[in-house]
């Protein structure tokens, strides 16, 4: 009897909540897998197809050219080119400025840090809403209106939230590291690019990750400050598929669909290419010292 109980014990009870556990994911995860089906499935469809009733998931004929029709339409290379200058400039600035307030705050012992930090966690408390307009109104005056730079040099300024995380991170090195590195001659700066930052690489990553499908994704920016169709990024471009732009007489929702996927795979490969250092980051930096 008592080995039955043991048996029940190591065995069994664990093997029913893993059973839930990896059932809950599995539904979470249909449901989150279903909208981008449905998106590549439309994308294979012809016009009439998508519209059909009952909606056919797999269509008897696929219409790959689709996908060559939604690079042809617009200049897609151009907006390509546009939104990999403006997400690459964003997520150097992000990370240098980011990394840098974190380690000040991890690393220097100054009046009024604590107090500081707090500050700063604070202003994760102000929509961006409420400086959108008297961002404009500054970009206007300087003349940035139209340009890229009102996409780029905000991220000089850092994020509270990329701050938080990366300080986090840096508080779990040990200081004997940086103690060892003066007692070397090096400096402050020197310590913070040659230790710091390289045994930083999995928070690194997660910052890295989250700016560049920040700003590859972002519409509500480009279309504020854009106004130039040559300057467009490629979610502006997705807008401008519509018929009223292009002047089809009707939004073509399959090629629209075949344009989305296109926009969106970039964000899914840098994902699976750096998950492991993600996933590590976003662990090890939420944990206290």
């Amino acid at each position: 009897m008592e080995h039955q109980h043991s048996f029940r014990k190591i065995f069994l009870v664990p093997i029913g909540r893993h059973s839930l556990l990896y059932g809950l994911l599995l539904v979470l995860s249909g449901i989150f897998i279903l909208p981008v089906f449905w998106m590549f499935s439309t994308s294979l469809h012809d016009l009439p197809g998508v519209f059909a009733q009952p909606f056919r998931w797999i269509p008897d004929k696929l219409q790959w050219e689709n996908y060559l029709r939604a690079v042809t339409l617009l200049p897609f290379h151009t907006y390509l080119i546009n939104t990999v200058v403006i997400t690459g400039a964003a997520m150097v600035a992000t990370v240098l400025s980011c990394s840098l307030v974190a380690y000040g705050f991890a690393r220097l012992r100054f009046r009024g840090r604590d107090l500081l930090f707090i500050l700063c966690l604070a202003t994760m408390m102000l929509p961006g809403q409420v400086t959108m307009i008297p961002l404009y109104v500054m970009f206007a005056k300087v003349g940035w209106v139209d340009t890229f730079w009102p996409l780029i040099v905000p991220s000089l300024f850092g994020s509270p939230f990329y701050v938080f995380l990366l300080r986090q991170f840096f508080l779990r090195i040990p200081k004997e590291l940086d103690e060892a590195a003066l007692l070397d001659g090096g400096n402050r700066l020197r310590v913070y690019w040659s230790v710091i930052l390289p045994l930083s690489r999995p928070a690194l990553a997660t910052v890295l990750i989250f700016t560049f499908i920040g700003t590859w994704n972002d519409f509500l920016g480009p279309l504020i400050y854009i106004n130039s169709p040559e300057k467009a990024t490629l979610t502006l471009a997705l807008n401008l598929m519509k018929a009223q732009i292009v002047g089809t007489g009707t939004t073509e929702w399959n090629v629209l669909m075949a344009g989305s996927l296109l926009v969106m795979l970039p964000n899914v490969v840098v994902f699976f290419l750096a998950q492991k250092q993600f996933i590590r980051g976003i662990s090890v930096g939420g944990l206290k010292r």
